[in-house]
């Protein structure tokens, strides 16, 4: 499986700053900008995602209706149009601005409760010819997996948190499953900012036999 290392580098920021929150209320998400077919797609993939990590969905959240938000578009201009959608992300035209210029085709925005937990995540999905090319089940359980905790701005840069089916179809991966069921476990914080969190996941984590 990881290595406390392994663990440790996938909530360890560019700034060097270790960093780790998970949900600490029901997932309730809701999606913009796609075909009915392809919603479905997502919600189903935000379910197989909480079911590994024993956490759960709702239809609503009562403070925000919606907490977790998927936006599918082409240009990253487009959301500076979205009503009130500035008043949900603070500087969305700085945002817009920084991802533009990165060309960047995906960013997500965490807002978090008193406690640190996330309460509500923004996930924008830029469908430029790599995002068009991917899969619609392995892109919306690729972008699950990256809502679930907060992750490192570094992890799954080069490497996928997902596996592909020897018969087609993918999966998360058995070791980033472990990881996810290890961190909602009940016993853990909600959201912690020492390495020494780290050692604590890989100690839940199942162990290969």
């Amino acid at each position: 499986m990881l290595a406390t290392s392994e663990i440790e580098a996938l909530f360890t920021r560019t700034s060097g700053d270790y960093a780790f929150a998970r949900w600490g209320r029901a997932i309730s998400p809701v999606v913009f900008g796609v075909q009915d077919e392809t919603l479905k797609v997502v919600k189903g993939a935000i379910e197989a995602v909480c079911l590994v990590s024993n956490h759960h969905m709702a239809e609503t959240d009562p403070e925000l209706g919606s907490n977790a938000m998927f936006f599918f578009f082409s240009e990253w201009a487009e959301l500076l149009e979205v009503p009130k959608l500035d008043e949900l992300v603070p500087d969305l035209a700085g945002m817009v601005a920084r991802v533009t210029a990165a060309d960047a085709n995906q960013y997500r925005v965490f807002r978090f409760d008193e406690e640190g937990a996330i309460k509500a995540c923004f996930v924008f999905i830029r469908m430029d010819q790599h995002m068009a090319d991917v899969p619609a089940e392995t892109l919306a359980l690729s972008q699950a997996v990256q809502m679930m905790v907060l992750w490192s701005d570094r992890a799954f840069v080069s490497v996928s948190p997902l596996a592909v089916m020897p018969e087609g179809g993918v999966i998360v991966k058995p070791e980033i499953s472990g990881l996810l069921a290890a961190a909602y476990d009940a016993v853990m914080p909600v959201a912690a900012n020492d390495p020494s969190h780290a050692l604590r996941l890989g100690a839940r984590m199942p162990q290969k036999q």
